[in-house]
């Protein structure tokens, strides 16, 4: 199994990193996803993906930070891409605005010319801002391979991403006791269009709500769709790994 969005290297997991690793090896999530956000969970992400075989790194500045830390960040990412499989996670932001949109919507489009040009796909962070982030792709990224992380929208917002050959990105949230609208978006989305993540060290999935997240629970997110799809979970782990494997040119 895979888990296709994790960040292994920010200041809460790294002190534990290996062991995190290990555990999720233990019940069979071999390949995982690294989200570097910054200077020090770059650095930190090229050293684990040295030692650690089946770990990938991925790059941006989220649209949270890009006020306080995306002129700084981007120049790394761009020096970086050949120890990446894909550009994220970038995006919009309207629900907290943590940095401005004008902002956020600048960064989203430079980091669009960068994949464009390294020719790698690219990872949305989208809150509260898809008729932007819609129109923007449009006319910047239009027929170019990306996924929405951490989906929490709706079946139109979802309709939208499908139409736009995107991939959509289910996490422990689909398991939360009131996500009942978020589990009809599951059962919209065909199976070869999903893909499960973590988020960890975030939303821990409703067995283990408290705790900090990691790569292991990534299969009660997997069991939820499993019976939401009223499938097996072996269809689950098998399809899913299927599409992020070729999603990020896995090797």
């Amino acid at each position: 199994m895979i888990d296709s969005h994790a960040h292994l290297t920010s200041p809460q997991v790294l002190p534990d990193v290996d062991a995190v690793v290990e555990r999720a090896k233990a019940v069979g999530v071999e390949t995982l996803i690294n989200i570097c956000t910054d200077r020090p969970s770059l650095e930190e992400g090229i050293k684990l993906a040295k030692r650690c075989k089946r770990i990938y790194n991925t790059a941006a500045t989220t649209p949270h930070d890009v006020e306080e830390d995306g002129e700084a960040f981007f120049p790394l990412v761009e020096k970086a891409v050949s120890d990446l499989v894909a550009i994220g996670e970038t995006g919009l932001d309207y629900f907290y605005e943590h940095s401005p949109k004008k902002m956020q919507q600048h960064y989203l489009s430079r980091y669009f010319e960068l994949a464009k040009k390294v020719n790698l796909p690219v990872i949305f962070h989208c809150r509260d801002a898809f008729e932007d982030l819609f129109a923007i792709s449009d006319e910047q990224y239009r027929d170019r391979k990306a996924v929405l992380h951490c989906f929490t929208g709706t079946i139109e917002e979802a309709r939208g991403c499908l139409d736009r050959g995107w991939f959509v990105s289910f996490s422990g949230i689909i398991t939360y006791k009131k996500s009942e609208l978020l589990r009809e978006v599951v059962k919209y989305v065909p199976l070869d269009r999903i893909f499960i993540e973590t988020d960890t060290p975030y939303l821990a999935p409703q067995s283990k709500r408290g705790k900090q997240n990691e790569p292991a629970y990534v299969i009660e997110t997997a069991e939820k769709i499993a019976a939401l799809k009223e499938c097996d979970l072996k269809v689950v782990e098998k399809v899913t790994g299927d599409n992020i494997s070729q999603f990020f040119a896995l090797k």
